[in-house]
């Protein structure tokens, strides 16, 4: 971008939101810019519980209208983008002294029918002495239910929403942060830092406030403003161990106190147990799972599974930060509300502010068109809506089956090892084709730097998909990172990685 370049909208945070904004309102014809501090995703946004969900926890705390919005959500995601996206079947084991069958029973009944329902099973109960998902379990589990929800690849999604927003025209700046921003003239006049402390100066017509965690940080400081709404930091801590079950179910487990449990199929050979519950007041960038949460999350699993875990059984963990609406009264993590509210800051004839609280990656689409309905008539340029049936990059598979395009593409490129093929139209979708390139043999793809990841997929993610460094790549980009960790190889691979980003980078600066 050009120094005093201006446009219609600036959106500040790559995470799930700004994403979404930036695309939304790109697809609008706004002329926007995005700029992120960090990496896409580099927080909260990848380091979810990676499901696409109702929230059928939330029905107890009378959440029902969050509740439905996040339902209606599901299928709509589910379509546009089944290659980072899926349904998800959840056990639910019963246990009688924490809730009654009854309840249970009632819950998913209003779980399924509080939206119209096309790619998810309804729920039904089952018994754990006959069904696969019983076999792990402590044998005194003796029933239980079954209900659907969806699995996403939660960094993937934001990395696909940008990059929609800038094949639609968005300028997307990464390592870049807001200095300052003041209004002038019916306009902000901004001051944006890249990483190597360049200034660059743009205008705006409007500015989003997407910054999750620093959502505050960023109004009192950046933008020198106060807000009506403040957010509430929680904690979620998840483990990753080797695989604790063969089938594809995963599990909700219901806990003493009153917190649930996911244990959910990760990855091919692991299981991702998660998430905590804990106030936060540090710094949500230095986030890290203490051990206190990881044994609670072991003694957790433990009392389900006949397969106990211990913190040495953890090959690897993640934190993030949620920034969750406050509410008056609820002193418990849990009970905070998962919803959102955007708050307007637009006096008459001055330039519009619109800053994000709360929020789930299930409803980051709809919050988005919310977002992108109130900037467009505060900028008096109204577009209808159009995000609910579009796909994202690489999603446009047909009838959204996902499994018949994955044996499509392996016939297609029969060269490939059928993992890697099966990867690569996982993480891609129909984009997989730009990765492959004119590529006809393992040869044609350039130097490999851990098993199944060569230098042609480090070309397109760095032309494409903004990464810059190994973590870009190996953490957020793909999850090839876990598997390196049991070959003692992570490190040399990353430092390798490293020095072919610092290379490249070199080669562009000097072109």
């Amino acid at each position: 971008m050009t120094q005093g370049a201006r446009y219609d909208l600036l959106v500040v945070g790559g995470g799930i939101n700004g994403a979404g904004i930036a695309r939304d309102a790109a697809g609008r014809g706004l002329s926007v810019l995005l700029c992120e501090q960090d990496d896409l995703a580099a927080h909260t946004s990848s380091a979810s519980t990676k499901l696409i969900h109702g929230g059928l926890r939330y029905l107890e705390y009378r959440e029902f209208g969050l509740v439905r919005k996040a339902l209606q959500e599901r299928e709509t995601l589910l379509r546009a983008a089944p290659h980072i996206m899926w349904p998800l079947r959840f056990v639910m084991p019963h246990m009688p002294d924490l809730r009654p069958a009854w309840l249970i029973r009632a819950g998913l009944f209003l779980y399924d029918h509080l939206a119209r329902r096309e790619l998810l099973a309804g729920s039904c109960g089952i018994d754990m002495r006959r069904h696969p998902a019983g076999e792990p379990l402590v044998d005194s589990i003796r029933r239980g239910f079954v209900y659907s929800d969806g699995w996403v690849d939660d960094a993937r999604l934001v990395v696909l929403n940008a990059l929609d927003a800038a094949e639609r025209g968005a300028t997307v700046l990464t390592r870049t942060k807001l200095v300052s921003a003041v209004r002038a003239g019916g306009e902000w006049h901004a001051r944006l830092e890249s990483a190597d402390g360049r200034a660059i100066d743009m205008r705006a017509g409007a500015i989003a406030n997407a910054a999750g965690p620093w959502v505050g940080e960023l109004l009192q400081g950046a933008l020198g403003r106060g807000a009506a709404h403040s957010v509430r930091l929680v904690k979620g801590s998840h483990i990753v161990t080797r695989r604790l079950f063969t089938h594809d179910h995963a599990y909700i487990f219901q806990n003493p106190d009153k917190r649930i449990i996911f244990a959910i199929p990760y990855e091919h050979d692991y299981t991702l147990i998660g998430t905590t519950d804990i106030e936060y007041r540090d710094d949500p960038a230095q986030v890290a799972i203490t051990a206190g949460e990881t044994q609670y999350l072991c003694d957790s699993i433990n009392r389900y599974f006949k397969r106990k875990i211990t913190p040495a059984d953890v090959c690897w963990t993640y934190s993030g930060v949620r920034p969750l609406l406050e509410e008056e009264g609820a002193d418990n993590p849990s009970a905070v509300t998962r919803d959102y509210r955007l708050e307007l800051d637009a006096p008459p004839g001055e330039a519009p502010l619109l800053s994000v609280f709360g929020g789930k990656i299930t409803t980051f689409r709809k919050l988005a068109e919310e977002a992108v309905d109130e900037l467009s008539r505060a900028l008096e340029s109204p577009a209808p809506a159009w995000t609910a049936g579009a796909t994202l990059p690489g999603g446009d598979i047909a009838n959204a089956n996902f499994e018949r395009f994955a044996v499509q593409f392996q016939q297609q490129h029969a060269w490939l090892p059928a993992d890697l093929a099966h990867r690569y139209a996982r993480a891609y979708g129909t984009r997989a084709a730009y990765v492959v390139g004119r590529a006809r043999a393992l040869a044609d793809l350039g130097h490999a730097f851990a098993p199944g990841l060569y230098e042609a997929e480090l070309r397109y993610l760095r032309d494409t998909e903004w990464a810059r460094c190994a973590h870009d790549v190996l953490w957020r980009r793909t999850k090839l990172g876990l598997h390196l960790i049991g070959s003692g190889k992570l490190d040399v691979v990353a430092r390798e990685i490293d020095v072919w980003f610092a290379r490249e980078e070199d080669v562009t600066q000097h072109a």
